[in-house]
């Protein structure tokens, strides 16, 4: 493998365990130095940092909220006082809670969304105007199999994660001219640590049919997103791609 993205810096959201550390491992393997945010994991945080430190790249911890927009404001300023600004982003940050939608408390969808989309626009229209100054960059968000299939007990989940693939197509239309790009990358059955509020595997990972007799790994998620960001992705823009090992065929 090359240090295709010697030089680059990224911001990668919700990156203290599994996509997130995997994506901040896969970006600083490639050369990138990395910030590594997030809200309150702080432990696990600094576990990705050192994880990223062991490959060779540099990686500062900010925790921050992604729904404060002066939260975020800070963050980037950070990276800019760090390591000169950001050239890419992975908006990873998500909870994916479930629940009967009769119980869903809005308060509850409100979060959800609220992490989901204000979180991916406040990060990225925050980084806009550092990428175009540094001539491009790359914008990746995280999506999810259950904002195109759908899912029960997941509407506030399956909402956001259908209006983020949205999100990214328009993005693409504004800045394409600024050279820069805007993907989705959707994971499908991956497996994951899961956390003490959810600790139990989706619903809907019992429900799918697979191709392939396994689940994925972070790893493989990560791999896409390190493409996604290199040379040879500067005429990809706009998409959502899938990875799912044959779970779910758009």
């Amino acid at each position: 493998m090359t240090r295709e993205l010697e030089g680059k810096v990224a911001l990668v959201t919700g990156a203290a365990r599994n996509i997130g550390r995997a994506i901040c491992i896969a970006l600083a393997e490639a050369g990138a130095n990395i910030i590594v945010n997030t809200k309150r994991s702080l432990d696990l945080g600094q576990e990705t940092v050192r994880l990223v430190e062991a490959t060779g790249a540099k990686a500062v911890l900010v925790p921050a909220d992604v729904t404060d927009a002066a939260a975020v404001e800070r963050m980037i300023g950070t990276a800019k006082e760090k390591f000169g600004g950001i050239d890419i982003l992975v908006n990873n940050a998500a909870v994916r809670k479930e629940a009967p939608f009769d119980s869903i408390a809005f308060a509850e969808w409100q979060q959800v969304l609220s992490i989901m989309l204000d979180g991916a626009f406040l990060c990225t229209q925050g980084c806009v105007p550092g990428m175009r100054a540094r001539g491009g960059g790359r914008i990746i968000n995280i999506g999810g199999l259950t904002g195109h299939s759908g899912a029960k007990h997941r509407v506030h989940v399956v909402t956001g994660k259908a209006a983020l693939a949205g999100f990214t197509k328009a993005v693409a239309h504004d800045l394409a001219a600024d050279g820069i790009t805007a993907n989705c990358v959707v994971p499908g059955l991956i497996e994951t640590e899961r956390g003490q509020h959810n600790p139990q595997a989706p619903q809907h990972h019992g429900e799918r049919p697979r191709l392939m007799d396994r689940l994925g790994q972070p790893s493989e998620v990560a791999a896409l997103v390190r493409h996604l960001c290199g040379p040879q992705s500067r005429y990809i823009t706009g998409q959502s791609i899938h990875i799912n090992g044959g779970v779910f065929m758009p």
